[in-house]
């Protein structure tokens, strides 16, 4: 491959990084109808990550991918920075004796029973079932060497296990998280069985 042509690779995997990151950040932003955008940033981000590996190599694709989508995330999380003038003693003072705040309040979650040994089941055995679904079928299902495969899929397997649990602790919406964890072990596991373990 030309210098040239690789340079316009990595030119689309920015382009796609950015486009991946200012749709997330965009749906952030709204109140309503945030779904759509989410969908959007997160299946560009992951197409983004994955056609590399059929036009670099299954190794080197993904790597350069990810790199170069970290990159693109924090220039867009960078272009909206905010310089603020430092806060006089008094107005400090003011806000540590119960005047505004600028961190919110926690979100006040109903405690039963059943809700936290629901949650305590999602950030533990439901999360790992769920990143290791993910793992086999990256495993299964991309190209390469078996070894390679194998390597980047339990590498994956903590790495989505420890975004599961971070996730199911800091939702309110429990059944929402229970949805999407049950819904990507049953997804993962069922497109491995059908490419083959």
């Amino acid at each position: 491959m030309s210098d040239a042509a690789f340079a316009g690779l990595m030119l689309l995997m920015l382009a796609g990084g950015a486009a991946g990151a200012l749709l997330l950040r965009h749906a952030w932003r709204l109140r309503e109808g945030k779904t759509p955008w989410r969908l959007a940033g997160w299946a560009t981000l992951v197409f983004t990550m994955v056609w590399p590996a059929f036009a670099l190599g299954p190794a080197r694709g993904p790597f350069i991918a990810i790199t170069l989508i970290s990159a693109a995330a924090f220039a867009v999380v960078a272009s909206s920075l905010q310089v603020r003038a430092a806060k006089t003693p008094r107005a400090a003072r003011a806000r540590a004796s119960g005047g505004d705040s600028l961190a919110p309040e926690p979100a006040e979650r109903p405690t039963t029973p059943w809700r936290t040994t629901l949650r305590w089941l999602l950030a533990g055995p439901i999360g790992m079932v769920a990143a290791m679904g993910i793992g086999i079928c990256y495993a299964v299902w991309m190209p390469g060497e078996t070894q390679t495969r194998l390597l980047i899929g339990g590498l994956i397997v903590p790495v989505v296990w420890g975004a599961a649990m971070a996730w199911t602790l800091a939702d309110s919406r429990i059944l929402r998280a229970t949805a999407v964890l049950v819904g990507t072990a049953v997804v993962g596991f069922t497109l491995a069985i059908l490419k083959g373990l």
